[in-house]
């Protein structure tokens, strides 16, 4: 008996050690990380919002500077501003958004070579999906090192639409079915990160509905 013992007390542990170098040699998976897309110049969507009744609001970019438009996900967008978005601040208080310093960083509402020509798109928005037939654009954050601001010009006067100058959020009703450009603004150098609070309220149930997504800037 005691010799029975201790062959099974001897197989067992050699069982376990077996076991166990088994389990050590093992490679954890780990998911495969998005390319980042730099985009540098031509027509992009950064907002681009798709919602059909009874679904989610989904956000993303719609990436048009090749030649087949792509849809992507703002966590692998980064949205370059190079030294020509650098340019003179209209004189007057109304600019004042703008910083103080004189200059500033813009991405224009008209095409311009060389930069990145941005706006929104609401036209993946169903008919009648939502309440009013528009969605709610809230710049809940803004992390860099200047302020941000997102603005149309018209006659040499400035409409701000978000400023986070001036406290956050800031809330815009963007119809169903828009496609807008508009300019887009940094006092300073360096890489922003931007949040955007998208939501609306379903037409069929009353129920809110909302995505929030980050996007970035690397200016300069």
């Amino acid at each position: 008996m005691d010799v029975i013992r201790i062959r099974y007390g001897r197989w067992l542990a050699g069982a376990v050690s077996a076991v166990l170098a088994g389990v050590s040699s093992l490679t954890v998976a780990t998911p495969a990380r998005a390319a980042i897309v730099e985009l540098t110049s031509g027509h992009v969507d950064v907002i681009d919002v798709n919602h059909t009744a009874g679904g989610p609001i989904v956000v993303s970019v719609r990436d048009d500077t090749g030649s087949v438009p792509v849809e992507r996900d703002p966590a692998t967008v980064v949205f370059k501003v190079p030294p020509a978005a650098y340019s003179a601040v209209p004189s007057g208080p109304a600019w004042s958004f703008l910083g103080s310093g004189g200059h500033a960083y813009v991405l224009p509402q008209a095409n311009t070579s060389g930069l990145l020509w941005a706006g929104w798109n609401t036209t993946q928005v169903a008919s009648g999906a939502l309440q009013n037939n528009r969605v709610v654009f809230r710049l809940t954050h803004v992390q860099g090192p200047g302020g941000f601001s997102v603005y149309t010009a018209s006659g040499g006067t400035p409409t701000v639409l978000f400023d986070s100058g001036d406290g956050l959020p800031d809330s815009l009703n963007v119809n169903r079915n828009a496609h807008a450009h508009v300019n887009w603004g940094f006092d300073v150098a360096g890489t922003y990160l931007v949040t955007f609070q998208v939501s609306g309220v379903r037409a069929a149930d009353g129920q809110a509905v909302s995505t929030t997504k980050q996007f970035t800037f690397q200016v300069g």
